[in-house]
């Protein structure tokens, strides 16, 4: 809504007098909205937004256009674009009715064209983009897109829409033995290597194993340090580590210093455990 202002003057004998000031109100026919439906993003996931256009006037609003920035920000100098249109995702509904998708054209914007917001109606425009590599990843992160809205007989409107980056740990483990080859009754040591995409440490990971066949005699390092936070049944060969023997502490990232892309270095940890068979 615009507010706009007037006044006049008159001029007699050389004399000037000014009215008063008169206000008004433009109000807008064409309004927008903008929701994203997912609450956070990692890297790669899919982003679902829906943007929702209402008609106040008496007449179907005609070839409206939206275009979305997709997250485009500053960085250096150099424009990134945080986010890739989902080819194909485009829905359009007129007054809750699916209609048939509006030309799309994904680039460093996406451009929606050819919506028809009916008279006192309105229309739901739903499509996906995924966070890709110039999706910030930091602890407090966020992408935040905007909408405009244009078309003949209507002022343009904007809306935007903020997704937060995912603050998480997100853990892999991966298993080797070495010697591959031992005499009876010789050692052995399994190596645990656990790493952290995720830009949040984890202290409460447990690993869980059963060695076939059983080890006698079993001692275990962190990073490696001795350590005697886990429990081991002889019998059975069942292990685990206690919850907060180890921290695995969050990824650090960084930038390409060429293209700006997020850059992602896992940390790491390395839990052994060596005994006799």
């Amino acid at each position: 809504m615009a507010t706009f202002y007037n006044q006049a003057t008159l001029s007699y004998n050389n004399i000037t007098v000014s009215s008063n000031v008169v206000s008004g109100e433009i109000t807008e026919v064409l309004t927008v909205s903008k929701t994203a439906v997912s609450d956070a993003y990692s890297p790669g996931e899919v982003l679902t937004y829906a943007v929702s256009l209402v008609n106040s006037g008496a007449s179907a609003l005609t070839d409206i256009t939206l275009t979305d920035d997709l997250g485009a920000y500053d960085y250096n100098g150099t424009t990134l674009v945080p986010l890739t249109y989902v080819d194909g995702s485009v829905q359009y509904f007129e007054n809750g009715e699916l209609r048939p998708a509006p030309s799309v054209t994904a680039g460093t914007n996406l451009v929606i064209s050819g919506i028809t917001v009916p008279a006192g109606g309105n229309a739901m425009i739903i499509y996906q983009a995924s966070a890709n590599e110039f999706a910030p990843v930091e602890v407090g992160s966020a992408i935040t897109n905007t909408v405009t809205a244009d078309g003949t007989g209507t002022a343009a409107v904007e809306a935007s829409a903020a997704v937060p980056a995912e603050n998480e740990a997100v853990l892999s483990i991966s298993k080797s033995l070495a010697p591959c080859e031992v005499a009876e009754n010789g050692q052995i040591t399994y190596s645990f290597l656990i790493q952290n995409t995720g830009n949040t440490a984890e202290s409460a990971a447990v690993i869980s194993d059963t060695f076939d066949p059983v080890l006698s005699g079993i001692s275990m390092t962190v990073d490696g340090a001795a350590s005697n936070a886990y429990t081991y049944n002889e019998l059975t060969g069942e292990f685990a580590t206690n919850s907060g023997a180890f921290t695995v502490p969050a990824a650090s990232s960084g930038r390409d210093a060429s293209t700006g892309a997020c850059t992602i270095v896992p940390g790491t940890v390395t839990v052994t455990v060596s005994g006799t068979i």
